[in-house]
């Protein structure tokens, strides 16, 4: 069964306590919070000053998604405030695996991400030391897309490759998730789903966290 990672990316800012309760009593597990700075993707949405406000109001992991450009510059700030799991992108920085140690140093989970162009080769180097993987299954920075059926060779290569070294990553996917695509997915070897508006776009977010686990039991 797969882990669920609603994003607040498209929950309801002025009632978000609300939104966050009523995923957590459903089941979920994460709560995937997508930073963006309006370079890296052309979106912005919120500093490491939500996550402090979020933190006391939930049991849930906390998944920071830094989509920013150079993420050391944010590391500190976020884990401070109460990020649990801490996700760079190999793309944002030419140092990946300071970011990742900064990331550790601080007690936290360390996450790469790679977007839909990037190869797996590209974090080979580091897989050693991340607690997490994510898959980007859209082109970051906006909700609502469609996934992409092509990212399905890139979770599968991560399992072999978990599998043959020995690793213990989770292996996240993210960007057009629903109760059909994320079948393929978990299959393929993803253990964790972010989605955003397929949960919080519903008239019952609820009901949608549990169809996303009972189709991959």
């Amino acid at each position: 069964m797969i882990k669920v990672a609603p994003s607040i990316l498209s929950a309801d800012y002025i009632n978000l306590q609300k939104d966050i309760e009523l995923v957590q009593n459903a089941g979920a597990e994460y709560l995937h919070i997508d930073v963006m700075d309006g370079m890296f993707v052309p979106a912005i949405s919120y500093g490491a000053g939500w996550v402090k406000a979020i933190k006391p109001v939930t049991n849930m992991v906390l998944d920071v998604h830094l989509m920013v450009e150079q993420p050391e510059r944010y590391v500190n700030d976020f884990v401070e405030a109460g990020a649990d799991i801490v996700g760079v992108h190999v793309e944002a920085t030419p140092h990946i695996h300071r970011a990742l140690q900064m990331i550790k140093d601080k007690d936290a989970k360390a996450e790469v991400v790679i977007n839909p162009g990037t190869p797996v080769s590209a974090i080979e180097p580091v897989l050693y030391m991340v607690d997490q993987v994510l898959v980007m299954t859209v082109n970051p920075g906006f909700g609502g897309q469609k996934f992409l059926p092509e990212t399905i060779k890139k979770i599968a290569e991560l399992d072999d490759l978990k599998k043959k070294m020995g690793y213990d990553f989770d292996i996240e996917i993210d960007g057009g998730v629903n109760d059909q695509t994320v079948v393929d997915a978990y299959k393929a070897g993803a253990t964790v789903a972010v989605a955003g508006s397929y949960v919080f776009n519903d008239a019952d977010p609820a009901q949608k966290v549990q169809l996303l686990k009972d189709v991959t039991k």
